[in-house]
């Protein structure tokens, strides 16, 4: 475990995106029962966003924390989200309103939040990073970091840009370590090298890793562990150098008692457990629709003229029939897709990804598929 922010009590926090609801509102009274076991267990950090439920996660953060609990018995997490600010002089005025919103007088970590290759160059035009420095001479911010969905080129480029910047915040789990669009073990490594310590979001992959096809389900079984879906992911996620804390998105009290009682006093993974993963990992790489191996040949050497990143479209299309995952279009249209990486539907059906795929995918037609799928 990285010992970094030693305030933070243990490996695991209270993600505040998918709150126990009732309708469409929060159920405040399930939210303070989980609020209440998560704290008496040991725990203390919560991360909410501006955003999160339609603008009603901060609101409900203060009716069952701040309002109930003494400030030194709870760490917060807030954002500074993109469309919220247009200009700088928009930023501290959205900053106090979080304050007020949450309940607090300080945030113990402020994010930029979702940082990609288009985004940042409106946080930098902004001066949205010096800002947040200052807030934190200030007093009103403990800690700046970042939240990312990009490649791990594009980390490394914001990190080197922003030194003082102290945690990153990676979408990490076992199906995506390798996925050549989430880019979850590079974009860990660019944290390692920049010796930045990382807050693991979407563990379980939105819920998706603990709803599993037949087979892998199997493979858990079989293990006889009684553990649940969920300790597997959170644990493979908690289990590597340099995590400092993994935050889960729970929806209910059931889903809160699983997880602490297996992050409570938590076990690495073993080597058994590891396997078990890898089989499941296996199993899903096996459903994809779309047998990309993510060679890259189709895009080196100029095979492609507009520029469009193949094999990561692929990997996106698979995600998306697998698990009818919605945030897979956010990562076409903000990531895979962006600035000037082309779309599926610019394909110009030159033929030259085909001549150099070993696998002779048939990869005209299938960035058809797609832009049926992501543009249509």
């Amino acid at each position: 475990m990285d010992n970094s922010f030693p305030e933070i009590k243990k490996l695991f926090g209270f993600g505040c995106m998918r709150l126990p609801m009732k309708g469409t509102e929060v159920d405040i009274e399930q939210f303070k029962q989980m609020a209440d076991y998560f704290i008496d267990n040991g725990f203390n950090y919560f991360d909410t966003a501006h955003g999160y439920i339609d603008g009603k996660s901060e609101k409900a953060v203060k009716v069952a924390v701040s309002d109930r609990y003494p400030r030194e018995k709870f760490l917060l997490a807030d954002k500074l989200t993109e469309p919220y600010f247009s200009k700088e002089e928009d930023i501290r005025p959205f900053f106090r309103s979080q304050l007020e919103l949450c309940g607090v007088e300080y945030f113990d970590f402020y994010l930029m939040h979702a940082q990609n290759a288009k985004n940042f160059e409106h946080f930098k035009k902004c001066r949205a990073y010096e800002t947040a420095f200052d807030l934190k001479k200030e007093g009103k911010i403990k800690h700046v970091g970042l939240s990312f969905h990009d490649s791990a080129d594009v980390l490394d480029n914001i990190l080197t840009t922003y030194p003082d910047v102290e945690f990153v915040q990676i979408q990490f789990n076992y199906l995506d370590y390798e996925d050549p669009g989430v880019q979850s073990r590079k974009c860990l490594e660019v944290c390692k090298k920049h010796g930045k310590p990382v807050v693991v979001m979407e563990p379980v992959k939105g819920g998706s890793l603990v709803n599993l096809p037949e087979a892998a389900q199997k493979v858990y079984d079989e293990t006889g562990s009684g553990l649940s879906n969920a300790s597997y992911a959170i644990r493979f996620a908690a289990t590597q150098e340099g995590i400092r804390v993994v935050l889960s998105g729970m929806s209910d009290f059931e889903q809160m008692k699983d997880n602490v009682s297996f992050m409570k006093d938590f076990k690495p993974l073993d080597e058994n457990e590891f396997g078990a993963i890898a089989k499941v990992t296996g199993i899903y790489k096996g459903l994809d629709t779309i047998p990309c191996t993510a060679c890259h040949y189709c895009v080196e050497q100029n095979h492609c003229p507009m520029n469009i990143m193949i094999p990561e479209i692929f990997s996106c299309m698979n995600t998306r029939k697998i698990f009818n995952d919605w945030n897979q279009k956010m990562y076409y249209e903000n990531v895979i897709t962006s600035g000037d990486k082309g779309k599926a539907s610019a394909c110009i059906e030159c033929g030259g990804c085909e001549n150099a795929c070993p696998q002779h995918l048939e990869i005209r037609a299938l960035l058809k598929d797609v832009a049926k799928e992501f543009e249509g």
